[in-house]
């Protein structure tokens, strides 16, 4: 595997992510220390998250904060991980957005719950049109300068607005983006191959996708509606159920009988091979189901199955 490098940082990532959501929500505490000794265990280091995982099924945000946070302490390692987490999302009773006031108090919430004394990846969540962008990326300079935060990234930007952030960090000397989190995956590549990619590759800044296995739909588990009851996610991919979707999966079983891996390794394969991306980010609820994730960093794909991947995501 060859690490790669996020933005213009100095934050060097083996390219995969572990998707953070799960932890508290899916997966209780000693489930998720069991997959991220796993994970670690393989060689990968960056592990994404957010303060308001998992809020929708808790009512309140930071379970998946504390779990990792107990689990660097338990285990020792917070220098072996790149914690990446987010702040901008609802946390109900008026948390929410990225006004200078809330991040600089949002901030000291998940370093608590990570138990540590900086995130190395600190990412607006949500585009926050309601605070102008030079006023959060004076938050985001003011907790550098304090050594709480290493870098930050956004999720979720338009093309628009992720190149005025970066054109307003350049004009007022300010920290940018060196991350977008966009959402990504082979059955979704309108909203980001188009416009929003252009601006990350022309800026330099390293993509990490969410969602890269369509809430599990290219694994190949969901095939009919009757497999969407099998999981908690698997109504997430009821919507993938149609012609394009079952075009992916017949190419994604084809490859993977030829490269005999799995449906999951070739689609995070096919990401991992864009120019562009640095680290899909996927989450995994048991051993097995990280090993196919694992697997898509040593699965080099010729030009006949990403041609063929193209043709049937289109």
């Amino acid at each position: 595997m060859q690490k790669q490098q996020l933005g213009n940082s100095s934050l060097l990532v083996n390219p995969l992510a572990f998707g953070g959501n799960v932890f508290g929500w899916t997966i209780e505490e000693k489930k998720s220390f069991e997959l991220l000794d796993a994970f670690v265990a393989e060689g990968f280091n960056l592990v994404d998250t957010a303060d308001v995982y998992s809020r929708w099924a808790h009512g309140e945000g930071g379970q998946s904060e504390t779990i990792l946070g107990n689990w660097m302490k338990k285990r020792g390692k917070r220098k072996d991980l790149i914690v990446a987490t987010k702040v901008g999302k609802d946390m109900g009773n008026g948390k929410t957005g990225l006004s200078k006031k809330y991040i600089l108090n949002a901030v000291n919430d998940s370093l608590k719950r990570l138990q540590t004394d900086y995130i190395d990846l600190y990412q607006s969540h949500d585009d926050d049109k309601n605070t102008p962008l030079e006023e959060t990326l004076d938050a985001y300079q003011q907790l550098i300068k304090e050594g709480k935060v290493r870098y930050i990234g956004a999720s979720n930007y338009s093309a628009v607005r992720l190149q005025e952030a970066l054109d307003i960090s350049k004009k007022f000397n300010l920290p940018r983006y060196e991350t977008l989190q966009p959402h990504y995956n082979l059955v979704e590549r309108n909203l980001f191959e188009d416009a929003l990619e252009k601006v990350c590759l022309d800026n330099k800044l390293g993509v990490i996708p969410y969602y890269a296995l369509a809430s599990g739909f290219l694994s190949g588990k969901y095939r009919s509606e009757n497999d969407t009851g099998q999981s908690t996610r698997g109504k997430g991919a009821s919507k993938y159920l149609n012609e394009k979707g079952f075009k992916v999966l017949k190419a994604l079983d084809e490859i993977s009988v030829k490269h005999k891996t799995k449906p999951a390794s070739v689609a995070l394969a096919w990401l991992m091979a864009r120019p562009s991306i640095k680290a899909p980010i996927a989450s995994a609820t048991s051993v097995d189901q990280l090993k196919d994730l694992v697997n898509a960093a040593h699965l080099i794909l010729d030009h006949h199955d990403r041609e063929l991947l193209n043709a049937a995501s289109a």
